[in-house]
This record gives structure tokens, C-alpha cells and sequence, in this order.
């Protein structure tokens, strides 16, 4: 039986009516800092080890250089990787995670293993929707 009102500790309802909304959105903001597509694969990658930026583009697949260096750029301001510029000629940049960056390493692969456990089930609902819109 779900409660009336907003007992429940989920954060978005942990608080009243304005901080409910604030703490939600917050959230929100927060997962679209670091939920994308190619942050997640980036973190997974990183979670090997450091890497330079080009080994790195190439661990993650099909990334291009302008979306790899906006990823970087995006998970070092919020405080996943660290950039770490070694003086030579050329200079040699390292892609690392840091303290915050390995402890979201968890959660990124228990999503992975979730994906992976579940994607013949997500195959067979999309196929199912697609033959329910062919019918309509």
C-alpha cells in the first residue's frame, strides 16, 4: 500500500514540498553530469589504469577526439579524473581516475553486469513493441 504523503526515504521525497523539488533537481543535474553515454565508458576504461589520451580513445571504440576531450574535460571539473601533463617534447598528457572517480567505478560496472544480464530480456521487449506498433 503506497503512503499518502512523502514519508518515504527516497531522496526526492525525503523533504517537504520546496526542498523536495531543489533536492530532485539536484539529482537530476547531478546524473546528467555523469550519466552519458561516453563518461560511463570512460570511467569503466579509466578503471584500468591511467592511460594517455589516445590509448584511451582507443579503449573506448568509436569515440571521436572532440567528444573524448569534452568528457575529460567535463569528468575532471566534477571531480572523476585527473590530468596529469608530463614536461617532454611533446608533452605527455595521463588520464587517471581519482578518489571520487574509483569509487564510482563500482556503480558504473554493477551497471554494466546488469546490462549485460538483462539485454536479451530488453532484445525481447523491443521486439515486442515493435510488432505491437506494426499492428496498430
Amino acid at each position: 500500500m503506497k503512503p499518502d504523503n512523502h514519508e518515504e526515504t527516497a531522496p526526492c521525497e525525503a523533504v517537504d514540498g520546496c526542498g523536495q523539488v531543489r533536492a530532485c533537481d539536484h539529482i537530476s543535474r547531478m546524473l546528467a553530469r555523469i550519466s552519458d553515454k561516453w563518461s560511463l565508458l570512460v570511467v569503466r576504461v579509466l578503471g584500468h589504469g591511467p592511460l594517455r589520451f589516445n590509448a584511451l580513445r582507443r579503449e573506448v571504440g568509436e569515440i571521436s577526439q572532440k567528444v573524448l576531450a569534452s568528457t575529460l574535460r567535463e569528468l575532471e571539473e566534477n571531480g572523476f579524473v585527473s590530468r596529469t601533463v608530463t614536461p617532454t617534447t611533446p608533452p605527455q598528457v595521463e588520464y587517471a581516475l581519482t578518489d571520487l572517480g574509483r569509487e564510482f567505478l563500482d556503480p558504473v560496472r554493477g551497471l554494466a553486469e546488469w546490462v549485460v544480464a538483462n539485454s536479451a530480456r530488453m532484445d525481447e521487449a523491443r521486439a515486442a513493441y515493435a510488432k505491437r506498433r506494426r499492428l496498430d
